[in-house]
């Protein structure tokens, strides 16, 4: 039993592993959005063998429900040529089912090792007499803070980095400048004309007699 546990581990690694390199490596940006989901999704199941339940629902909600709307805005505001992608659904249906089937796949290995009962390793915050999300912070702030900063610095540099993508000029498209706006004169897009006033004669046609 233990060794089925062993092997789910081993097969959850390769599969996030090989799914980061096709984040990283594929030309087409759905094909990427799809392994990434990919990655987040074998990484949660890894979290379920350590019976880290939290982190892992936190990893399906958060990145796959939030972070992922997210990455394709940024597609979205890179002003990518997505009419190919756009031509057909069939085109990138065997993509899709083939994540679909290698996620039910690690869902299966999941409940069978649940069903086996294979004792879980010992929780190291029971050990330590405190709570779980109380050893989990004491942990990550203080065995682990070089990874974690790594972590946000690594956040910061995508962050920045995509930002200089979606303001990079693009011949044919009409844009705002800013600090063009900003430098105007308005003397120079406003001009006052003063004018004598002149009184309007009347109509001889609609007096009365």
């Amino acid at each position: 039993m233990a060794d089925f546990q062993l092997w789910c581990f081993y097969a959850f690694a390769a599969i996030t592993v090989g799914a980061a390199l096709a984040v990283i490596s594929v030309r087409n940006p759905v094909h990427a959005a799809l392994c990434l989901v990919l990655t987040f999704f074998s990484t949660a199941c890894t979290w379920l063998l350590a019976d880290a339940e939290f982190l892992a629902i936190a990893l399906v909600l958060v990145y796959v429900g939030a972070v992922m709307v997210l990455f394709l805005f940024v597609v979205m505001m890179l002003d990518l040529d997505l009419d190919p992608l756009r031509e057909g659904f069939v085109r990138g249906l065997p993509f899709g089912l083939v994540v679909a089937v290698v996620m039910l796949l690690e869902m299966l290995a999941l409940i069978g090792v649940r069903a086996m009962q294979i004792a879980p390793p010992p929780e190291a915050a029971a050990a330590a007499g405190q709570s779980n999300i109380e050893w989990l912070a004491t942990a990550l702030f203080t065995e682990f803070l070089l990874p974690f900063e790594v972590a946000a610095l690594i956040l910061t540099v995508g962050i920045v980095a995509a930002i200089p993508l979606t303001l990079r000029r693009r011949a044919g498209v009409k844009a705002q400048d800013v600090g063009r706006q900003v430098r105007t004169n308005p003397r120079d897009r406003v001009r006052v004309v003063k004018m004598a006033a002149v009184k309007p004669a009347a109509n001889p046609e609609s007096t009365t007699p």
